[in-house]
């Protein structure tokens, strides 16, 4: 008889939080809190495009999603982001749809987490 088993996948988000500093010092408080207001906007937006596009088999969108999405995360310190999301245009590059899939499904969980924490972090004030 065949055991079944199942995971739980409880990845830590890597977020810098030092980057959210140095916004709120370059920017000003109400500065800051729109420009990382309207960057995590942008990257959920971005991850619903890039699973659309993942269904529709549309890859060099995915790719263009990716782009436009690390290019976000890595102005808010989502670092952790940032790598999943190469690693899926690596995946994407190497036409492995198998990892493709469970890393669209870790970057999916892991967006959900980042930018839950960067709102946590919301009230972070220098």
């Amino acid at each position: 008889m065949a055991q079944v088993s199942r995971f739980t996948c409880n990845e830590a988000s890597a977020l810098d939080p030092a980057r959210i500093v140095v916004i709120y010092a370059q920017l000003g408080e109400v500065a800051a809190e729109h420009v990382i207001s309207a960057a995590m906007e942008d990257i959920a937006q971005h991850i619903v495009a890039v699973e659309k596009a993942a269904k529709a088999h549309q890859y060099a969108k995915m790719v263009a999603e990716l782009d436009a999405m690390v290019t976000l995360a890595e102005q808010i310190g989502l670092s952790s982001l940032v790598q999943v999301a190469r690693d899926l245009q690596a995946c994407i590059e190497a036409r492995d749809h198998i990892a493709q899939a469970a890393v669209l499904a870790r970057l999916m969980r892991l967006a959900d987490r980042s930018l839950t924490e960067v709102w946590d972090l919301g009230d972070l004030r220098l």
